[in-house]
């Protein structure tokens, strides 16, 4: 029989100390998560423990609330002064970013049109956006070979955005860009790494009939010295630490805000279960991606240490075109439900979660001390979240049921490092998908916030289609304040910023352009643009130092299902339509939704 104890024990990395005080939850009357941990970090709030204890079968919901108790200074104080209108409302001000093309920087490492890309910042500006998003990539800059960076083109791009009076989250692209949904240009990994892969193929991602994934390198990777003695680990840090060592005084003057780490496909924590380079279409379940050779003896290896060596990896999952009731493996009491389905699942999730920490753990000790926030990425994998076994989510990495809560030890996770969570799909309703792809995009967002909002970190999110539509942008509104505005002050749940997918000339269209423009003063609660977040409840503190690791056990306990916060149906800062333009709109989009 497997216990926890032997899936744990099976060398799955450890995440923190045993004596770590578990997250707490908030009474309504409390001051909002946002004010918690701005307090936390201030005065070193105690935090109340949560009771220890997992089950994979039980299909209990915790809906119990606890406290979060600041210090309360004996010292007697002075009344403070009593906030304008204005100021009360600027504290439910959320920052609007746009993400950059993607190939601002060529692929042969050039900032092209630069004065036409001056434009287009200036226009951003005017319309009150607060700063932009970009890839830098690592194909671009360390092309020529290990170790041989050319910052050239990037640092030419930072001084045209500080030119223009924008912040930048930048993020280190460690992934191919092609072969994904809304890929445009082609920018491979780095020459010399694809060569290692031609002859030891393993270090890319694998489905089980041995197809290669070049989109990022495989997990098994991270700590095998296959790059001229370098591990895949040694290679991102070494990365990172050249991007802030070239990049020192764009840090120092609080031009980037946000180093949002890549930590798979698409810069996101996942693996690349459904590319659409090897034939994925939506819905597709896709496929897991743990069959080349470094992964595979890892499998072996915990399969071994929990008693049972003649496991293997699954072998009737499906394809990527499949839908979930068509396999063994997700179907109707299927091998996900039984004892090796739930240790492979937990295996497969468990080295997920150990590779984002690694490399975060990595990018802190680089960036500690400059005003920055971490940043990580999560995919918002909407199709057959309302079927029972969520086929896409497991292939995807994301262990998340009825039972179990797949994204909220990812928050706990993060919160170590004090890093964002950045999640996607903000912009859909489930009433735009294809019903039989049993989508669940609004439940799926409120889930994942919610976690992140439990585990007291920051969460941040970005739409996944380009949008122009009313519709679009009330519901990015929704998510983003999902109770709405607070007059008196900051609001009960608020995101730290929204990233707007992307700059285009369609966006800067006059019809576009001027519904957007409306956007981004709503989501600054109708006020005016402000460059001191420290005005709006988010202050950019230098980076504190990792705490310390979090035993696997304790990460596991998020897995136990909580009631999510309650979200309004509709926003209170709406950009209008609601009529027949929105009816036309929202059909446009769930046709696209079918055919993309």
């Amino acid at each position: 029989m497997v216990t926890m104890a032997s899936i744990m024990n099976s060398k799955i990395p450890c995440f923190g100390d045993s004596s770590r005080v578990h997250q707490a939850e908030f009474l309504w009357a409390m001051p909002s998560v946002n004010q918690v941990e701005n307090a936390r970090r201030a005065k070193q709030v105690r935090r109340v423990g949560l009771g220890h204890g997992l089950s994979f079968s039980s299909g209990t919901v915790d809906t119990s609330i606890q406290a979060v108790a600041p210090e309360i200074s004996t010292t007697a104080a002075e009344a403070p002064t009593p906030l304008s209108e204005n100021e009360k409302m600027l504290a439910n001000y959320v920052p609007v970013y746009v993400m950059l093309p993607l190939e601002v920087v060529t692929v042969d490492n050039v900032l092209e049109n630069k004065d036409g890309l001056e434009k287009q910042l200036k226009e951003l500006r005017a319309a009150g956006v607060d700063g932009v998003m970009g890839d830098v990539w690592w194909g671009i800059v360390e092309s020529k070979g290990p170790k041989q960076y050319d910052w050239n083109a990037y640092r030419s791009l930072f001084e045209l955005v500080q030119l223009c009076g924008l912040k930048i989250q930048a993020i280190m692209s460690f992934h191919q860009c092609g072969g994904n949904v809304g890929d445009a240009v082609n920018i491979p990994l780095p020459q010399w790494v694809l060569d290692i892969g031609e002859s030891d193929p393993d270090i890319f991602y694998t489905n089980r009939t041995g197809n290669r994934n070049k989109e990022y390198l495989t997990i098994g990777a991270d700590n095998q010295p296959l790059f001229g003695g370098r591990t895949a680990v040694e290679i991102y840090s070494d990365y990172m630490q050249s991007f802030r060592d070239n990049m020192s005084d764009f840090l120092d003057a609080g031009l980037v805000i946000d180093i949002e780490v890549g930590l798979g496909p698409a810069g996101e924590l996942r693996y690349p279960s459904y590319p659409s380079s090897q034939g994925w279409v939506f819905p597709g379940i896709g496929e897991f991606q743990c069959y080349d050779k470094y992964l595979k003896a890892e499998f072996l290896e915990a399969a071994t240490s929990a008693g049972h060596p003649e496991w293997e990896l699954p072998d009737n999952a499906g394809e990527y075109n499949d839908t979930p009731e068509s396999t063994e493996f997700f179907g109707s009491n299927g091998t996900y439900l039984t004892e090796k389905g739930k240790f492979f699942l937990t295996w497969y999730s468990n080295k997920l979660l150990g590779h984002g920490d690694q490399i975060l753990e990595e990018a802190n000790k680089i960036f500690l001390g400059y005003k920055v926030k971490l940043a990580a990425k999560v995919s918002g994998i909407h199709w057959w979240y309302k079927s029972d076994s969520h086929a896409a989510e497991l292939t995807a990495g994301y262990y998340n049921l009825q039972d179990r809560d797949g994204y909220r030890p990812i928050a706990r996770m993060l919160s170590r490092h004090y890093a964002i969570l950045n999640f996607t799909c903000l912009e859909m309703r489930d009433s735009e998908q294809s019903a039989s792809a049993k989508s669940g995009p609004q439940e799926l967002v409120q889930q994942v916030l919610s976690g992140g909002w439990r585990e007291n970190i920051e969460v941040a999110g970005e739409n996944a289609l380009a949008r122009y539509d009313r519709s679009g942008y009330n519901q990015i509104l929704l998510n983003a304040r999902p109770n709405g505005v607070n007059k008196d002050g900051p609001p009960k749940l608020k995101m730290s910023g929204v990233t707007y997918l992307r700059l285009s000339d369609d966006l800067l269209e006059a019809k576009n352009f001027s519904i957007f423009k409306t956007f981004v003063k709503k989501m600054h609660a109708d006020q005016d643009y402000c460059p001191d977040p420290n005005k709006y409840n988010s202050p950019i503190v230098p980076l504190e130092k990792s705490k310390p690791k979090i035993p696997i056990e304790d990460i596991l306990e998020a897995t136990k299902p909580m009631v999510p916060f309650p979200f309004n149906k509709e926003t209170d800062m709406s950009v209008g339509g609601g009529g027949l333009s929105d009816l036309l709109g929202s059909l446009i989009n769930r046709i696209t939704s079918i055919f993309k």
